[in-house]
């Protein structure tokens, strides 16, 4: 194999250096774009849970799947879990539903491998929470059904069981 000329090494670092830059620039701009439920990584694939049961289950169900996405995908999915309604108790620091704890630490499992979980601001008010109430991992999002309609609107695949 030949070595490439001085002109062809110098145009080719001229080009890597153009496209890093460039690369800099889209993602500086497509940083300032940034809604509540846009991620800065975008993965090749991107899914949202409804999760608004709070049988015990159910929830193992939800969270099993969310767990083999993870598992199957690595590095290459984003997964919001939408929590409201009874499904808000998941994330609950003292829930008022029976909700195992095994689950919620399952739940922070997952959120320790990038999930989201994103709990329902108007759920919150009917049950007279706060931000305090909610597990750290939760990210609270105005109205729920809003939330996954805007991830679905991204691209983000529906999930319901």
């Amino acid at each position: 194999m030949t070595e490439p000329s001085p002109v062809n090494r110098a145009r080719r670092l001229a080009l890597k250096t153009f496209g890093l830059f460039s690369g800099l620039l889209v993602a500086r701009g497509a940083q300032s774009q940034h809604t509540e439920t846009h991620f800065p990584d975008q993965a090749e694939h991107r899914v949202v849970y409804q999760c608004n049961q709070a049988d015990p289950e159910y929830l193992r169900h939800v969270l099993f799947s969310v767990g083999e996405l993870v598992r199957k995908y690595g590095d290459n999915i984003q997964i919001v879990v939408g929590t409201f309604g009874p499904g808000l108790h998941l994330l609950g620091r003292h829930p008022q539903r029976p909700i195992p704890h095994e689950l919620q630490q399952k739940a922070d499992s997952l959120a320790q491998y990038g999930v989201a979980f994103h709990a329902c601001g108007n759920t919150m008010k009917s049950l007279g929470w706060t931000e305090k109430d909610l597990l750290p991992f939760a990210v609270v999002v105005p109205i729920g059904a809003d939330d996954i309609m805007q991830l679905q609107e991204q691209g983000y695949a529906y999930i319901s069981w």
